[in-house]
C-alpha cells in the first residue's frame, strides 16, 4: 500500500477535525434549537391568548368578540367559553376534535392522531358577575416539522461542507508545505548534479511572516553554503598537495633509477631500491589521478574531441595491456572481441585512460590462484556504442556495488593484487559521463564482474 504523503495526512487530519467540530456544533445547536423552539411556541401561545382579551367585550350583557379575535395569528387558534366550559365562539383547528376540560393558566400538550397540540386556557372577567375562558390552541407538530426540514437541509449540506473543508485544507496545507517541497526539489537536484551551489531561495518576507519552515529553509541554505565552502577548500587542498608532491616523487624515482646503475650494490640493496622505485611510481600514478579528478571537479579538465576509430583504439589498448601483463608475468588471459569500423568523436587520451583503468581494475581484483580471464568487447547497436569489460575475478558484494564509484573506496583492499588507490573507477565514470554516456556494473561475489559502458553514437 502506498504511503500517504505529509500533505495528504495533514489535509485528512484537518478535514476530520473540522468535520468533528462541525458535527458537534450542529448537534449542540439542534438540541438547543429544539428546546428553544418549544419554548418559543409556548410563549407565542401565551402572549396571543393574553392579548386577545382586549377583543372580548360584553354586548347587551352577552359575551361577544371583535373581528380581530377570529384572525389566526402565528398559527394560534382562539375560542371563547363560558364559566361552565360551554363553547361560545371562536375557531378550532382542523384535526382537533377533543374537548378537554378547562384548566385555567396551564399549558397542556395533547395528542390528536399524529399531531401534537399545545392548549392554553385563561380566565377573563367581563363583569362583576360574569367570567369567560379564552382558549388558545397551536400545533407543536407543524413547528417540529419545520425544524426537521431545517435539520435535514443542514445534513444534506454537510457532505458539501466536508468537501469544501477538505479543499480549503488541501490548499492551505499545500501552501504551507511549499517550502518543504522546494527543499526536497533542491536536495534532489543536488543529488542529481552534485552541485552544492544550488539554494532553496525562498522569497523574502517580513519577520512576522517567517514561520518555522521558513527558518528551516534558511538554515538549510546556510548549511549548503558551509558545505560548499568546505568541499571547495578540500578540492583546493587536494590540488595543492598533489602539485607539491609531484616534484619530490619524481626526484625519488629518478634517484632510484640512478642508484640501480651502481654495480657495487648488493642484491638485497638492489631489491630494496626496486621496491622504493615501485612504490614511488604507484604514488606518482595516484597523484596523477588526484590531479585529474581535482581539475575535473573544478571544471578545468578539457576534452579534446576529435573523430576517432574506437575499434582500433580499443584493440591498441588491449594489446598494450597484454604486453604489460606478460612483462609482469601475471597469470591473466586477456582477450577481445571488437566490432570493426566503430567511429565517434571522443577525447583519445581520456578514452585510453578509461578503458585502461577498467582492465587494470579487473587485473587487480583477480582470483588469488589459477589463471584469470578478462574479456573486452565493443559493439554498436541501435545508435549506441556498447563496451564491456568482463572478468572471472573475486567479484563484488551486492551491497558494495553502489559504492565502487566513490573515491578511495576499496571493497577488500587486503585481497587486491598490487597497488589499487580506489580512484580509477571514479575517473572512469567521469570520463564516460563527459562523453554523454553512462556506465554500470554487474557482479557476483566469487564469480566475477562485468562493467558495461554505453556511449551515444553521436556526440551530445
Amino acid at each position: 500500500m502506498k504511503r500517504l504523503t505529509l500533505k495528504l495526512k495533514l489535509t485528512l487530519l484537518y478535514t476530520f477535525f473540522m468535520l468533528l467540530v462541525t458535527c458537534a456544533a450542529l448537534a449542540i445547536l439542534f438540541s438547543l434549537s429544539n428546546r428553544e423552539l418549544l419554548a418559543t411556541v409556548q410563549d407565542r401561545l401565551t402572549h396571543r391568548v393574553q392579548n386577545s382579551a382586549d377583543a372580548v367585550i360584553l354586548r347587551d350583557n352577552v359575551p361577544a368578540v371583535e373581528t380581530d379575535f377570529y384572525s389566526v395569528e402565528s398559527d394560534v387558534y382562539l375560542s371563547l367559553y363560558d364559566e361552565t366550559g360551554y363553547f361560545l365562539m371562536g375557531r378550532i383547528p382542523h384535526g382537533f376534535d377533543s374537548e378537554p376540560e378547562i384548566k385555567d393558566g396551564q399549558i397542556r400538550k395533547l395528542r390528536e392522531g399524529n399531531t401534537q397540540w399545545y392548549v392554553y386556557d385563561m380566565s377573563f372577567r367581563l363583569s362583576a358577575d360574569q367570567t369567560v375562558y379564552i382558549r388558545g390552541i397551536t400545533s407543536v407538530t407543524d413547528a417540529e416539522t419545520s425544524y426537521r426540514v431545517t435539520m435535514r437541509f443542514a445534513l444534506i449540506l454537510l457532505p458539501g461542507l466536508t468537501l469544501a473543508t477538505a479543499f480549503i485544507g488541501y490548499r492551505f496545507t499545500k501552501r504551507t508545505l511549499l517550502p518543504v517541497r522546494r527543499i526536497t526539489d533542491t536536495v534532489q537536484e543536488i543529488r542529481a548534479d552534485a552541485d552544492l551551489s544550488r539554494r532553496i531561495g525562498l522569497p523574502e518576507s517580513g519577520g512576522e511572516n517567517r514561520d518555522e519552515i521558513y527558518h528551516l529553509a534558511e538554515t538549510f541554505d546556510e548549511m549548503l553554503s558551509q558545505l560548499d565552502e568546505v568541499f571547495r577548500r578540500e578540492k583546493q587542498f587536494t590540488s595543492d598537495v598533489s602539485h607539491e608532491l609531484r616534484t619530490p616523487v619524481s626526484v625519488i624515482i629518478a634517484q632510484c633509477g640512478a642508484c640501480l646503475t651502481d654495480e657495487t650494490l648488493t642484491e638485497e640493496q638492489r631489491e630494496q631500491i626496486c621496491l622504493i622505485e615501485k612504490k614511488a611510481k604507484e604514488m606518482a600514478e595516484m597523484i596523477s589521478q588526484l590531479l585529474f579528478l581535482s581539475r575535473a571537479d573544478q571544471g578545468r579538465q578539457p576534452l579534446e574531441m576529435e573523430e576517432l576509430d574506437l575499434s582500433e583504439l580499443t584493440e591498441m589498448v588491449v594489446e598494450e595491456r597484454k604486453f604489460l601483463i606478460r612483462e609482469q608475468g601475471l597469470p591473466v588471459l586477456l582477450t577481445s572481441e571488437v566490432e570493426p569500423g566503430i567511429k565517434r568523436r571522443a577525447d583519445e587520451t581520456l578514452y585510453i585512460r578509461m578503458l585502461g583503468n577498467l582492465i587494470s581494475n579487473a587485473v587487480a581484483y583477480r582470483k588469488p590462484e589459477g589463471q584469470s580471464k578478462i574479456h573486452v568487447s565493443l559493439t554498436e547497436k541501435d545508435q549506441c556504442i556498447i563496451g564491456v569489460v568482463e572478468d572471472n575475478g573475486i567479484g563484488i558484494r551486492e551491497d558494495a556495488l553502489p559504492h565502487i564509484w566513490e573515491r578511495f573506496y576499496r571493497e577488500d583492499a587486503a585481497r587486491t593484487k598490487g597497488s589499487h588507490s580506489g580512484l580509477g573507477l571514479s575517473m572512469v565514470r567521469w570520463i564516460v559521463e563527459m562523453h554523454g554516456g553512462k556506465i554500470r556494473a554487474e557482479s557476483r561475489k566469487g564469480e566475477g564482474s562485468r562493467f558495461i559502458f554505453e556511449l551515444p553514437r553521436t556526440e551530445k
